[in-house]
């Protein structure tokens, strides 16, 4: 890279940063119990700019594997526009609309969208709009825990990690590895892979070297709702 393209891209990652605001969110996940009406969440900007976003709510699914977000009125958060001054808070108030009891848990995302500033003129430099997501859960009628099955397909020469959970609560699953019948640990992720939602399957591709040996007995070591897990994997026989 010559000296002038570094110049470029240093001021380009600089006028990004000067346009882009955050906002540190508390608590990061909402759990409705089953009586429960209503919550809420803090939001605080420790920049030197306001901060105006958009607050919404979606029903949270996940069909053949992948997130889906629909539109709901089953949850109704309040402001639905929201102006976070400098070094200041705000709440937003999330309040049930339907109260009818499921046998399973309830899913839902809160997103909030960064807008513009009001009048704000278009810049020359890289505007950041940032998106929150935040997951909200509604505790089923009965107790219930997550009942996993794992599987590893084939697909597009890669693999695939199918996790179906047939239980009533959903699945956080972190700091995933696969291990072979021969010993060998593969991480598949250290952070956050992603949920299994309650009756659902969660679906993700995974970062296994070519060629990798999966003879044997495969296990998965993982963190599963922050406790440790562990359990067989039935993997898909060449075709």
């Amino acid at each position: 890279m010559t000296a002038l393209r570094r110049t470029l891209a240093a001021l380009l990652c600089a006028a990004g940063a000067a346009h882009a605001a955050s906002l540190q969110i508390s608590p990061v996940t909402i759990e409705f119990g089953t009586d429960d009406t209503a919550t809420g969440i803090t939001l605080r900007n420790p920049g030197e700019r306001p901060v105006y976003g958009q607050v919404r709510v979606f029903r949270w699914d996940q069909a053949d594997g992948q997130d889906t977000l629909t539109p709901t009125q089953d949850l109704v958060a309040s402001p639905p526009l929201i102006e976070v001054g400098t070094q200041s808070e705000q709440l937003i108030r999330v309040v049930r609309a339907s109260r009818t009891p499921s046998g399973i848990e309830q899913s839902y995302r809160l997103l909030i969208d960064e807008l513009p500033q009001p009048g704000e003129a278009p810049t020359n430099g890289v505007s950041i709009r940032l998106r929150y997501s935040i997951p909200v859960f509604v505790e089923p009628a009965g107790n219930g825990t997550p009942q996993l099955d794992w599987a590893l397909l084939r697909s597009n020469g890669g693999w695939v990690l199918r996790v179906r959970n047939g239980g009533a609560r959903r699945a956080q699953l972190a700091s995933v590895e696969l291990v072979t019948g021969d010993g060998r640990a593969y991480p598949l992720t250290r952070g956050l892979l992603g949920y299994a939602l309650a009756g659902r399957t969660g679906q993700w591709s995974v970062p296994l070297p070519a060629g990798v040996a999966l003879g044997g007995k495969v296990t998965v070591r993982a963190a599963v709702n922050s406790q440790p897990a562990s359990a067989v994997v039935a993997v898909e026989p060449p075709g």
